[in-house]
């Protein structure tokens, strides 16, 4: 039995290197993430992302710095670490063939909990997925996949999950499902490592922000001191126009319902 963590620092990184071969990915990483809030990891194909989630979730090892999640050091207390912890990787770790409710209830059962149907009764309709419980997830839309494949993530309630690019290719409609999702995990006292290259998913979803750039932090902070960095803006007026998502999400809605009454024209509709 391990002894309950008070800390309220959830992850913390310090001075982490990793190459493979002559390339050097990581040079010396720093960050610290607060228990209970969300932090986006930011940056390009190849900067070091899923490198970190790797060495922070005890499936790599660094070869220099230290990192500890929810108090216990990743290197030696590894056996700790995976029980505090949940990783769900760039593609949903779904069993197609199974139900939604028969994958819970297999994941329940390889964590020995008791009344896995209970629990996975439960994580079905927490992510608005019991309508969908009894059918097999070939079935499911690719958000309700990835919502399946963070239920079960949380089996066993671990305080500290990683998700590694999770909206990776889903539709605009998807992505929102995942974001109401991670922010509902926050609210409830989870803390999230999320890393993402999409800008507008950090800005939406996280309280910190840190961008990793040739194999360091180059900048860490909220949205608002980030954006300080730059030169203040002008006031100045200017005609708003609507973007694409306006347009997307006032057609068919958020949750993928009509969002505006009557029919939408063709944007040729007008020619003759």
């Amino acid at each position: 039995m391990t002894a309950a963590v008070t800390s309220a620092t959830a992850i913390r990184v310090q001075g982490l290197e990793k190459s493979y071969g002559k390339l050097a990915v990581l040079r010396g990483v720093d960050f610290e993430v607060a228990r209970g809030s969300i932090f986006a990891l930011l940056g390009s194909n190849g900067a070091g992302k899923t490198t970190v989630v790797r060495i922070l979730a005890t499936l790599l090892r660094a070869e220099a710095g230290t990192a500890t999640v929810n108090g216990f050091d990743v290197a030696a207390r590894a056996a700790d670490v995976r029980e505090s912890i949940s990783l769900t990787g760039q593609f949903a770790a779904v069993d197609e063939i199974l139900s939604g409710r028969e994958n819970l209830i297999l994941v329940a059962k390889l964590r020995h909990l008791n009344d896995a149907g209970g629990i996975a009764d439960g994580l079905l309709a927490r992510f608005s997925l019991t309508d969908a419980g009894g059918r097999k997830v070939a079935t499911y839309s690719g958000g309700m996949r990835r919502r399946l494949d963070i239920a079960m993530t949380l089996i066993g309630d671990p305080p500290v999950i990683f998700l590694d690019e999770p909206t990776a290719g889903l539709d605009p409609e998807a992505r929102i499902e995942v974001w109401k999702t991670v922010e509902k995990l926050a609210a409830g006292g989870t803390t999230v490592l999320l890393t993402t290259q999409y800008l507008d998913e950090a800005e939406k979803l996280a309280d910190r922000i840190a961008i990793l750039h040739q194999g360091r932090i180059i900048v860490n902070g909220t949205l608002a001191e980030l954006k300080q960095l730059l030169p203040p803006a002008k006031v100045e007026y200017v005609e708003k126009q609507p973007s694409l998502q306006d347009v997307f999400l006032a057609l068919v809605g958020d949750d993928g319902t009509h969002g505006t009454s009557g029919n939408a024209r063709s944007a040729d509709s007008g020619k003759e």
